[in-house]
């Protein structure tokens, strides 16, 4: 077992998933157990892959390699450095927090739980994938359950975000593939035989051109993902007509495989073009227009999910700002902003989802006191925004501020943007706390509201302890990170 730790933790979740086939339709609860279970085995196996990983050593770790096809050149190659590690300890928390936020899905119950568990292999597949082929498979795996856990389970303009989502993402992953099959065809050029490895295609020489239009093609597939401005149009219809389940692992994970594909494959594989000064330009300026955009965006909007969905816009640009800071400080926090927006974002949606199976609205227009008769809900949304908005001791400001240094270093007039966009985020978010918890009641209905239940709670509670974890002793996240991120600036600055 221990010898395929990766290939256990990235296949549970699908041998879960067609072994949940054979439970009857009528046995929802055990449906839903049975999910819980496979989803927490999952999270058990990647701890035990965090207990052997190495902080010193160098490269990949747990290092699993097959052929696959070999005419093609194709491997069945996992492994994982501290970058994946983290991304992939993240997938398996928030899973299992999504199944048991799922408890009260009545509807196709067997489907539901079944995409979750798919959304997760496929999840794993990207970040622990080493070879091209398989990353672009699970890359792409992704959108199918997603497309159909949004239209069955969305609401009204479900259809319409569904096959948004879905198009967009689509037409970035076949970009993103053009990129891929350039490299892989400079391989065979260079060394005379077919390879998508990572590994391998680190070997490669490219002319500068060359590595700027495969850069740009990766960029194409990376960016619609993350989703940096102008690609975000996406993202709120999707988030607002998403269950809450689906709204927690698209914020929480799914956007993080566009900033893994740039640290993963663009950075090392294109270094000069990613190094380019006119590239990098670009990507920090795009960077900034999101963070801005989104914050000021978020500002205007009249409903929770839609709020917390461009926040997430703005969010995003601070960790694709730390990674074309090109620094070690600037990416280790982008790293770690990844894991800190996932578990911040989370507890909002969590929290959103959770008031709309009380009250059945979501303009905050609709709110206003509910502090007065859901206090144990108010305590933990007010973690939630401090979270998000970066307050000293919770997890949000740790990455934050490792990304305002990276910036600086580039350059004052980078970091000063991105402090403007902290500023309105913690304007926004507590402008939303102020409307809906404070202040007296403004309707009836909010008056009798039952405060949170223990299921819900225990959804909660892991999130607000890894926000506070985080926050008071970042330490071991940024030894986790340390030494990849080295390598990885090491390998852009050295062409």
């Amino acid at each position: 077992m221990t010898e395929h730790l990766l290939s256990i933790t990235l296949f549970l979740p699908l041998a879960g998933m067609l072994l949940l086939l054979l439970i009857p339709n009528s046995q929802t609860r055990a449906i839903r157990l049975w999910s819980l279970a496979v989803s927490l085995a999952a999270l058990a196996v990647s701890l035990v892959s965090l207990a052997r990983f190495s902080n010193s050593a160098s490269g990949f770790q747990m290092v699993e390699r097959a052929p696959w096809i070999p005419t093609l050149g194709v491997q069945y190659a996992l492994g994982i450095d501290g970058i994946s590690l983290l991304l992939m300890l993240l997938t398996t928390v928030i899973c299992p927090i999504a199944f048991l936020a799922s408890w009260n899905v009545t509807q196709k119950v067997k489907a539901f739980h079944a995409l979750f568990l798919l959304i997760e292999t496929a999840t794993l597949g990207v970040f622990l994938s080493l070879d091209g082929f398989l990353f672009y498979l699970f890359f792409d795996l992704v959108l199918i359950p997603m497309y159909f856990v949004i239209a069955l389970w969305g609401g009204p303009k479900r259809l319409y975000a569904a096959l948004k989502f879905f198009l967009y993402t689509l037409c970035g992953s076949v970009l993103m593939l053009l990129g891929l099959i350039g490299l892989y065809f400079a391989h065979i050029r260079q060394f005379g035989y077919p390879s998508f490895e990572i590994a391998e295609l680190m070997k490669l020489t490219l002319p500068l051109a060359t590595q700027q239009w495969i850069f740009w093609a990766l960029f194409a597939g990376f960016a619609i993902k993350i989703p940096m401005f102008p690609f975000h149009t996406w993202l709120p219809d999707a988030h607002v007509e998403a269950p809450t389940a689906g709204s927690v692992v698209l914020a929480g994970l799914l956007l993080k495989l566009g900033t893994y594909g740039f640290l993963r494959f663009s950075l090392p594989l294109v270094p000069h073009a990613s190094s380019d000064l006119t590239i990098v330009r670009i990507l920090l300026t795009l960077s900034i227009i999101g963070i801005l955009y989104g914050a000021l965006v978020s500002l205007m909007q009249r409903e929770w999910k839609r709020l917390i969905a461009y926040s997430s816009v703005s969010h995003m640009g601070f960790c694709t700002l730390g990674i074309f800071a090109l620094n070690p400080i600037g990416i280790a926090g982008s790293v770690l902003q990844q894991v800190n927006h996932g578990i911040s974002t989370a507890l909002l949606f969590l929290l959103a989802g959770m008031m709309y199976e009380r009250r059945g609205a979501r303009e905050i227009s609709a709110y206003g006191g509910v502090a007065s008769s859901m206090p144990r809900f108010a305590f933990i949304f007010g973690v939630a925004v401090f979270s998000s908005a970066g307050l000293p001791l919770l997890n949000g400001f740790v990455g934050e501020f490792a990304i305002l240094q990276g910036a600086f270093q580039v350059g004052r007039t980078w970091a000063a943007f991105g402090v403007v966009g902290l500023v309105l985020a913690a304007a926004y978010l507590l402008w939303l706390y102020q409307r809906t918890m404070l202040g007296p009641i403004t309707h009836n209905e909010n008056r009798n509201l039952p405060d949170l239940n223990a299921r819900e709670t225990l959804v909660l509670l892991p999130l607000v302890a890894l926000a506070f974890a985080i926050g008071l002793y970042p330490k071991p996240l940024f030894d986790i990170v340390q030494k990849p991120v080295a390598e990885l600036v090491e390998r852009v600055h050295s062409k």
